[in-house]
C-alpha cells in the first residue's frame, strides 16, 4: 500500500533551483542587453559581424570569468560569438586544470634521450 505522499526535501529542492535559473536568467538579460547597447555586434575575437536575424550567437564573455562581475561601464565585457566563447571557456578550463603559463615550459628538463644518436655505425655495420 503506497501513499501520495509529496516529498518535502525534493519540493524546497526544485523552488531553490527554479529561483536560482529565474535570478541568474535576470542577471544575464541585464549585462547582455547593456553590452548589446554600448558595444558594436562583432565578435570580438574572430571578427564575425551580427545582425538581429543571428544576434542570439553572440554572447557576453567576462574577461575575469567572474559573472558577478559586471561594472556599468562595461570593461569586464567583450562580445564573443558561440565558437570563440566556448573556445574561450575550454583554453581557461585547461590552464586551471594543467597549469599553463609559457614560463612553466621553460622550467622543464630537456630531454636527453636522442634515438638517431647510433644511427649512422649501425648504418654502416648493415651494409
Amino acid at each position: 500500500m503506497t501513499t501520495n505522499k509529496r516529498d518535502p526535501d525534493r519540493e524546497r529542492r526544485d523552488r531553490i533551483v527554479a529561483e536560482a535559473r529565474r535570478y541568474r536568467e535576470e542577471r544575464e538579460q541585464g549585462y547582455r542587453e547593456q553590452a548589446l547597447k554600448m558595444y558594436p555586434w562583432v565578435c570580438g575575437r574572430c571578427g564575425r559581424e551580427f545582425t538581429h536575424k543571428n544576434l542570439r550567437e553572440l554572447t557576453v564573455h567576462h574577461r575575469n570569468h567572474d559573472h558577478d562581475n559586471n561594472p556599468p561601464d562595461g570593461s569586464n565585457w567583450e562580445l564573443l560569438c558561440l565558437y570563440c566563447h566556448d573556445n574561450e571557456h575550454s583554453r581557461y578550463i585547461d590552464q586551471v586544470r594543467y597549469g599553463g603559463s609559457t614560463s612553466d615550459k621553460a622550467e622543464e628538463p630537456a630531454a636527453t634521450f636522442k634515438p638517431f644518436a647510433d644511427l649512422k655505425s649501425l648504418l654502416k655495420n648493415k651494409g
